[in-house]
């Protein structure tokens, strides 16, 4: 009978030691993956990318971004193009706009941009669709 009890005894402090190993194990695990997830930056979400963007280039260049006419994702970010207000006219539909072609890099900062064509608001694109 004493080797019966001395038999679980021993079961349960193997038991009881094999629990700790276990948790530690997934601490280390957890401590593992947001190591691993602070390490790496976050990449946004296409509407904060867009919204950024807007907002950037409205700063940089002084002008009002009126809308996002194409928008790409990228292995080194991500690719727009812009439509801006370049000079208000009377009536509107002479008013001058502009498509910015603007870079951001993976985290959504603005590392580029340049103007790609500049057309009349009320005139229709002669250039096959673009």
């Amino acid at each position: 009978m004493s080797n019966t009890k001395n038999t679980s005894d021993s079961q349960e402090s193997q038991q009881s030691s094999r629990k700790p190993q276990r948790s530690q194990a997934t601490q280390i695990s957890q401590a593992s993956q947001k190591s691993q997830s602070s390490q790496e930056p976050r990449r946004p979400k296409p509407m904060e990318v867009l919204r950024e963007a807007r907002a950037q280039l409205a700063e940089l260049t002084g002008m009002t971004a009126e809308s996002v006419s194409s928008f790409e994702q990228t292995e080194e970010g991500w690719v727009l193009e812009v439509e801006v207000l370049e000079l208000e006219r009377v009536p509107d539909t002479m008013s001058l706009m502009a498509s910015y072609q603007v870079e951001l890099d993976a985290e959504g900062q603005l590392t580029g941009y340049r103007r790609a064509r500049r057309y009349e608001r009320g005139r229709a694109d002669s250039r096959g669709g673009r």
